[in-house]
């Protein structure tokens, strides 16, 4: 047995029961890519690439944080022997409002951001709004279904869509369509037939319980969602910098997409572990667990660095020829040298998304804003200097993700130090520093 598979059996239960759904999943945003990059002009996959970069950054930094949430406070109830339907009932509702929000100001807005992003198709922004709204149930669902433990429905709901997304794509490339409206739409329609499949999971899952105060729902959402967005801006800066920076150069965003998409496969590997994680840090801390909370997070951050390695050497070695015969990237636009930023920059973004979801059960959210404020700012200062864009955009991906991961990783120590040495145990004494 290897090292990752002996560290991944010591993981929270249910990680491989996640790993297959993400599995399909992260290869459908592959094949999906890939598809729609050989089936599209290179304008057209420009504005392909544009919003899925925005799905994939805005939809998961708005509404990955009710998922973690709900996950944290359902996983936590369950040890009390609580159940989940007022946590669920009153994220639901706080889930449509943040979705009304978010809709109504791309309807408001919808002829700028169709001219600056989109080359002026309102189509394509459309597609974005339902796309979140896809994405924000999901979500939903997800919370309930991993603090309680269904991971096997969870995986079906990541499955499910991700399936679903491959053979769409296929169906459009087979049809002979040319369209980015075509190859966007499939955003939409396999998040919303993935939460068809997992409704009735989800309502058993929620029984009924005691009331559960408005406050401590929403109390750190706000820096979580902050937290999350920034985080979604430091991972896919380097397409957005690109468009807005320098938007003539087509062919370059399409590639640095692609790029990303090939040097993230450690991250698509790492959701399987992120959604069993976080419920495994919740429960042994509400079981005053400390030991175990800390044993988990190490081990947890050993898999994180070695899947940083199994992922980032063939795509430093391989990557430039990949991106052109996987998805149809344009020669020359990226080298060697560029996939080593984005892979070391892939590796400390999961070191930083392991210790943020630390400080998260240590109900530590500000914190955790504080470091990626702190991440993203040096990633804003290396995107700015004068250079090539490529260059920039890389370097400043790696480099602001080691920051944030730094700066969590200082904080995080004290944190546990002092639980440490403070935390009572059954015969009355204090735990050991």
């Amino acid at each position: 047995m290897n090292p990752i598979s002996k560290l991944l059996k010591a993981l929270p239960p249910g990680t491989a029961m996640v790993a297959g759904g993400t599995a399909v999943l992260g290869a459908a945003s592959y094949i999906h890519l890939a598809v729609a990059g050989h089936s599209l002009s290179k304008a057209d996959m420009a504005g392909v690439s544009v919003l899925w970069t925005l799905v994939m950054s805005v939809g998961i930094g708005l509404f990955f944080p009710i998922e973690q949430e709900l996950t944290r406070i359902v996983a936590a109830r369950a040890v009390r022997g609580e159940g989940a339907a007022p946590v669920l009932r009153k994220a639901g509702l706080l889930t449509v409002g943040i979705l009304a929000v978010v809709i109504g100001a791309l309807a408001l807005f919808a002829g700028p951001i169709a001219d600056r992003l989109f080359q002026g198709d309102r189509q394509l922004v459309a597609v974005l709004g339902a796309a979140f709204a896809g994405m924000a149930l999901c979500y939903l669902t997800r919370g309930i279904l991993a603090g309680t433990g269904r991971f096997t429905a969870y995986g079906s709901q990541l499955a499910v869509d991700g399936g679903l997304r491959i053979a769409l794509a296929f169906a459009c490339a087979l049809a002979g369509l040319h369209s980015a409206l075509a190859f966007s739409l499939i955003l939409v329609v396999a998040p919303f037939a993935a939460l068809l499949v997992t409704l009735s999971p989800t309502r058993g899952a929620a029984r009924p319980g005691g009331p559960m105060a408005t406050r401590e729902l929403v109390r750190g959402l706000g820096p979580l969602t902050a937290s999350t967005l920034l985080a979604q801006v430091v991972v896919n800066a380097a397409v957005m910098s690109t468009q807005l920076l320098e938007p003539t150069r087509t062919e370059l965003i399409a590639g640095l997409l692609s790029a990303l998409v090939l040097a993230r496969v450690p991250l698509f590997v790492f959701g399987s572990l992120q959604a069993s994680l976080l419920s495994g840090l919740s429960t042994v801390v509400a079981a005053g667990d400390d030991q175990g909370f800390a044993r988990m997070l190490r081990k947890a951050c050993l898999v994180v660095l070695g899947l940083g390695a199994v992922g980032g050497v063939p795509a430093v070695l391989l990557g430039p020829w990949l991106i052109e015969v996987l998805f149809g990237a344009a020669p020359g636009q990226l080298g060697h040298l560029d996939f080593l930023w984005f892979a070391i920059g892939t590796t400390c973004y999961m070191l930083a998304m392991v210790l943020g979801q630390a400080q998260m059960v240590l109900h530590k959210h500000r914190a955790q804003l504080a470091c990626w404020v702190f991440g993203t700012a040096v990633l804003l200062g290396i995107t700015l200097v004068p250079g090539d864009i490529a260059l920039r955009v890389g370097l400043a991906y790696a480099v602001g993700s080691l920051a944030a991961a730094a700066a969590m990783l200082l904080t995080l120590h004290g944190a546990v130090e002092r639980r440490r040495t403070t935390a009572p145990v059954p015969n009355g004494h204090l735990t050991e520093a």
